[in-house]
């Protein structure tokens, strides 16, 4: 394993599935996930063809603030759901 996939797989909630697509999308250390942010490196993934629910979304946000992704507010992730809608018309739109 490279050592970069080993830092990212240390996180909350991303296993090696996990880390793979990260990977794939150019995200290969925490700093890279904090920098872009769950919901761009959800939107890339989903960009990329790559099937992908919310729970990867969640997953995302979780490891950035070391929480289990099921342990987030309700509020955050209707956030996030809402960020990703935005995000996605404004593709659209583009």
């Amino acid at each position: 394993m490279h050592p970069h996939q080993c830092e990212l797989i240390k996180l909350k909630n991303l296993g090696a599935a996990s880390v793979n697509i990260l990977n794939s999308i150019g995200i290969r250390t925490y700093a890279d996930l904090q920098r872009i942010g769950a919901v761009d490196a959800y939107l890339t993934v989903r960009n990329r063809g790559i099937n992908a629910s919310r729970v990867l979304l969640y997953a995302l946000q979780g490891a950035l603030l070391d929480v289990h992704w099921n342990q987030l507010e309700p509020d955050l992730k209707a956030q996030l759901v809402a960020d990703v809608e935005r995000g996605e018309r404004s593709q659209q739109s583009a």
